[in-house]
């Protein structure tokens, strides 16, 4: 499972919209990112407006594709987009920037340390 980190910037003056709106989101846009492919999804928020987005899916491209063909979506995203800066017309589903992943400490453990040996049995005598 690929692990996705992405970034936005909320207006500075819609924060405290953007924080209540996210306290209760709408229980068919929840769903509907479930059910394509969207698997712990968190949101965090700096107070200077940086958005930083995270979840894990099987398939980046049909993930966000499910949810172009999602009619919830769309609505969401409409309302969603007035709280951004810089979307240049785009959705903020469209607009966000994936970072690239340069670190991960579990995948460095599992290729660097040795595989455990399991213990020695000796015959009881």
């Amino acid at each position: 499972m690929r692990r996705v980190c992405f970034i936005l910037r909320v207006k500075p003056d819609r924060l405290a919209e953007y924080r209540e709106r996210h306290a209760a989101v709408w229980p068919e846009m929840l769903a509907a990112l479930r059910d394509t492919g969207w698997h712990d999804y968190s949101l965090f928020l700096h107070d200077d407006g940086l958005l930083v987005g995270y979840f894990m899916t099987d398939d980046l491209a049909a993930s966000l594709a499910g949810m172009e063909r999602a009619e919830v979506n769309a609505r969401w995203q409409a309302e969603m987009a007035p709280f951004f800066e810089n979307l240049d017309g785009r959705r903020p589903d469209e607009g966000f920037v994936v970072l690239e992943e340069i670190f991960n400490l579990d995948a460095q453990l599992a290729s660097s340390l040795p595989t455990p040996q399991p213990p020695h049995t000796e015959a009881l005598q």
